[in-house]
């Protein structure tokens, strides 16, 4: 009932103008980085380990600044899964190198997890006339496993495909024409996992980008999500030339190092909430 009645709340907050529900989504923001310790914890843990050079009280304005992001990230759910299409249409932008989305060549899109993620997924999904696919886990609360599929399905015919079931339909998938958004850059834990530098740390990563792109015979098309004033800028980048090669531990090292690219564009906007760090290679003692 909780769960039903918060996504309800969600729901009267689509038709708002958007600075309502970013002043909103700042201030709850504010609140979350004072009362959830352990998150904030976190997420100093990580940007204390990832940007040493960095002063103290300017990694905790970073921080306080991406728990402001993250929950207005959140909130725009509202209006990008209820509002109307064309207000939806009208606060993504996408740019750069869209024409590496025409056709119908097998496509591996790199989605590294910003904030933006789910508006990078609609902006696709409602503005280029192909069918995409995605890999999701199943959330614990059966409710909103729902309304999130649901959302992330509301344009095109997009696909979701879970984790639980394996390569086998996603590789199918790309073979067949679908262009597959792709979130690899988390800790999944020590299984299939390599520990590939991320910030000069070692970080088990998957390295499923290089996997389903051989198998899938798939170019590797980056797109990276901005949350601006005006909504999103969805960018597309040009796709990786001789990606992958023949060493995936060196392919995935390479996304990494990109990634960290990527990241210093928008550094309050990655998800440092997650524990990037929770997998240690042997030996090496925990760090949350």
């Amino acid at each position: 009932m909780m769960t039903r009645f918060a996504i309800s709340l969600l729901r009267l907050l689509a038709p708002l103008p958007l600075p309502w529900v970013r002043g909103l989504g700042a201030f709850l923001g504010r609140l979350l980085y004072a009362l959830v310790g352990s998150r904030r914890r976190i997420a100093l843990t990580n940007l204390a380990l990832c940007f040493p050079q960095m002063a103290a009280a300017e990694r905790e304005a970073l921080a306080r600044r991406h728990f402001e992001v993250f929950v207005q990230a959140w909130l725009d759910r509202a209006w990008l899964w209820h509002a109307r299409p064309e207000v939806v249409r009208e606060r993504l932008q996408m740019t750069g190198a869209v024409h590496e989305l025409a056709g119908t060549a097998p496509t591996l899109l790199f989605a590294p997890h910003f904030v933006g993620l789910d508006a990078g997924a609609t902006a696709l999904s409602q503005q280029i006339p192909r069918e995409f696919a995605t890999i999701f886990t199943t959330q614990s609360n059966p409710t909103v496993d729902i309304w999130v599929a649901r959302g992330r399905q509301r344009f095109g015919n997009a696909k979701l495909y879970n984790r639980a079931d394996g390569i086998k339909p996603v590789v199918a998938a790309l073979r067949a024409g679908e262009p597959v958004y792709l979130l690899p850059d988390m800790d999944f834990g020590a299984r299939d996992s390599v520990f590939v530098p991320f910030y000069g740390v070692p970080a088990a990563t998957v390295p499923s980008l290089a996997r389903f792109a051989r198998l899938g015979r798939a170019r590797v098309v980056p797109v990276v999500t901005r949350l601006t004033a005006a909504g999103y800028e969805v960018q597309i980048l040009p796709g990786w030339d001789g990606f992958p090669g023949p060493d995936a531990v060196a392919d995935t090292a390479l996304m990494n190092e990109r990634l960290q690219g990527y990241i210093d564009t928008m550094p309050e906007q990655y998800f440092w909430v997650h524990k990037r760090f929770k997998t240690r290679p042997p030996g090496a003692p925990p760090v949350y």
